[in-house]
């Protein structure tokens, strides 16, 4: 019983005192790798920021460029017909959409789905637009048609796409 309790005298000690330096060295650990994780996110942050920047950015020039507003001036030239001006307004917009694609990594999901309804609710429009003409009409008809439906349309998914692209633009600073 004696060599049991001289045993204990010497090991409890020894085993509190490798318990102690356990949960310094653990404690060190954790707050070295924290901070390697939080270097990490700040070299991560200094080199997406620009990117994601860039991202918002070419997505509210798009927006502002499929409007009807300026689309219309942008690519209607004498001589078109309705018809003509309607593909080549199609055409521009798909082409711009299809080049700005791969920005939709760097935005949330709900600003992308913005993004892409206004695109989509702008195509309606300019196809309804054109279905209500005569298969003679000029390509002022189409202009005029395509601003008397953005003008009637009571939501405007261009402004509301830009406005949601703002706000996340907002929340990064």
């Amino acid at each position: 019983m004696d060599k049991a309790i001289e045993l204990l005298k010497i090991s409890l000690p020894a085993i509190i005192v490798c318990y102690a330096v356990y949960l310094i060295v653990r404690t060190f650990v954790l707050k070295e790798l924290e901070k390697i994780k939080l270097e990490q996110s700040f070299k991560n942050t200094e080199t997406i920021l620009p990117i994601r920047m860039q991202a918002y950015e070419r997505m509210c020039l798009f927006l502002e460029r499929i409007a009807p507003g300026n689309i219309i001036p942008r690519l209607n030239a004498a001589g078109l017909t309705a018809r003509e001006l309607q593909t080549i307004i199609l055409r521009d917009i798909r082409e711009e959409f299809n080049h700005n694609l791969s920005q939709q990594i760097y935005m949330s999901d709900k600003a992308w789905s913005s993004v892409r309804l206004a695109m989509e609710t702008n195509i309606s429009l300019i196809n309804e637009a054109a279905d209500g003409l005569p298969p003679d009409a000029s390509n002022m008809d189409l202009a005029r048609a395509v601003f008397d439906k953005a003008f009637q349309s009571e939501k405007d998914d261009i402004n509301t796409a830009l406005a949601i692209v703002k706000e996340e633009i907002r929340k990064l600073f």
